[in-house]
């Protein structure tokens, strides 16, 4: 195999690998493919187009009036019943948002 074979492969391997996007995990909310806060007791109401979030945590980078993603759906935060700056020596950093109602916009695209 010559060098510049070689070097075509190379590149046709990091094409594949640029537009697939590493795994997300199930619990966290994520803004321009960057995960920005993670949830606890998450349900999703499909007759009312909501997901409701007992809490949002480590959510410092989670722009609330733009759209994010949870799961396979893309959603807007609507409400938040209470939000706090958790002391730095809990287990849970960052901004804890709690009581939240995010609507259903979507599906995310694969």
């Amino acid at each position: 195999m010559s060098e510049e074979s070689g070097a075509h492969i190379g590149r046709v391997s990091q094409q594949g690998n640029y537009g697939a996007s590493p795994a997300r995990q199930q619990d966290a909310i994520y803004q321009n493919g960057k995960l920005v806060g993670r949830v606890v007791d998450s349900e999703v109401d499909r007759e009312v187009n909501e997901i409701r979030f007992g809490e949002i945590y480590e959510s410092d980078h989670l722009l609330i009036p733009d759209e994010c993603e949870f799961q396979n759906y893309r959603i807007i935060i609507q409400r938040i019943v209470y939000a706090s700056k958790i002391d730095k020596q809990s287990e849970r950093k960052g901004r804890i948002l709690r009581g939240c109602v995010a609507g259903i916009l979507g599906y995310r695209e694969m």
